[in-house]
């Protein structure tokens, strides 16, 4: 928006010094002037003769209080424009940064010298804004990069079976109809996923009061059976864990949750613990399973979209590589917390931390 030019700030503090310097001047000399003159006697008796001492004052005292406000008002405007200047040298750090970062340059920091002031909290929290943007601009690279290779790769594999289909005339249509059917799918569950991620980051939902432990229920419910073709059992335990969210979200993160753990266990004889506990301030969903061992760095990468574990491979069962990615935003965006560790006997604990409802909410 094009606005006026007007003063400096600078300027304006030195103004509103020298003013304030010129008013206490002012102020003082008043003081003077009415009890001083209150206490002068008429006159004075001395060797020269009589001295009319309230005269000689009234002649004497406005030259000298005109000379007086002359030199507070230079004064004044000096040690002001210095003072200003001293106290605004961090804002022209800031505002140097600012315009560095909105050239695109997210890199610089402030860093600001000295102890806790106003300036310096500002400068702290702005390097911790360009430190969060900064990673996030380099996240949403990232991911523009996984998601154009994961969706290049159905389009290549159509365009591929359809070229060998238009070259070998005598290749059944069924079986081609059949591949195409799984590429498609495929393509499908991961735009739709992407759609989940963006709608989850954005937290466009309706809030509501959500029990956590009716969502696991649900979710395992509806994952028996898969969790019985691969050989995996499921427990669940916990007590009513009252939230505020989105339904659909909430029961999208959690059946993310468990697929995860009953695909990323053992061949055979794999387990899967889903547990609900609530705290003072918050309420916790808990998702554990056993596997092979993970390191800590794997571990760490897991929320990274379209990463699948160990290798980033495409299996019947094993998903875009978005469950964990999704899983983040719909936690980020119901202000909770997510941690993921690795058991010791193999496997991996994760963690859902969400507010608990106000009391004054809950039926």
């Amino acid at each position: 928006m094009a606005r006026a030019p007007g003063l400096s700030v600078r300027l304006k503090l030195t103004l509103s010094y020298a003013g304030f310097v010129m008013l206490a001047g002012a102020v003082l000399l008043a003081a003077v002037w009415v009890f001083l003159l209150h206490d002068l006697p008429d006159i004075a008796v001395s060797a020269g003769g009589i001295v009319p001492i309230h005269s000689i004052f009234r002649r004497d005292f406005g030259p000298i209080a005109a000379i007086l406000l002359v030199f507070l008002l230079l004064f004044g405007l000096l040690g002001g424009w210095l003072l200003a200047g001293r106290m605004l040298a961090p804002l022209a750090r800031i505002t140097d940064a600012t315009r560095t970062a909105g050239t695109g340059s997210l890199s610089h920091r402030i860093q600001l010298p000295g102890r806790k002031d106003e300036f310096r909290e500002l400068a702290d929290t702005f390097d911790a804004m360009l430190a969060r943007l900064e990673a996030h601009v380099a996240e949403q690279q990232r991911f523009a990069a996984n998601a154009s290779h994961e969706l290049r790769t159905p389009l290549a594999l159509t365009q591929t079976l359809l070229d060998v289909a238009r070259k070998d005339p005598n290749r059944v249509n069924g079986e081609l109809v059949d591949r195409l059917h799984e590429v498609n799918t495929r393509a499908i569950d991961l735009t739709e996923a992407l759609l989940l991620l963006s709608r989850a980051d954005q937290r466009s939902f309706t809030q509501e009061q959500i029990d956590l432990s009716l969502i696991a229920d649900e979710a395992t419910e509806t994952l028996l059976p898969f969790a019985e073709r691969r050989g995996v059992s499921i427990e669940t335990s916990g007590e009513e864990t009252p939230t505020i969210g989105s339904h659909a979200l909430l029961l999208q993160l959690t059946t993310n949750l468990v697929h995860n753990a009953i695909v990323h266990n053992l061949p055979e004889q794999g387990a899967v613990w889903v547990t609900t506990n609530i705290h003072p301030e918050t309420v916790v969903l808990t998702v554990e399973n056993t596997g092979e061992k993970l390191t800590p760095g794997l571990v760490a990468t897991l929320l990274e979209p379209f990463q699948r574990g160990t290798e980033r491979i495409h299996t019947d069962d094993g998903g875009v590589g978005l469950g964990l990615a999704i899983v983040g935003s719909i936690t980020r965006a119901h202000d909770g917390t997510l941690t993921l560790t690795p058991r010791d006997a193999g496997g991996l604990r994760v963690s859902v931390q969400l507010p608990t409802a106000p009391a004054h909410t809950r039926a």
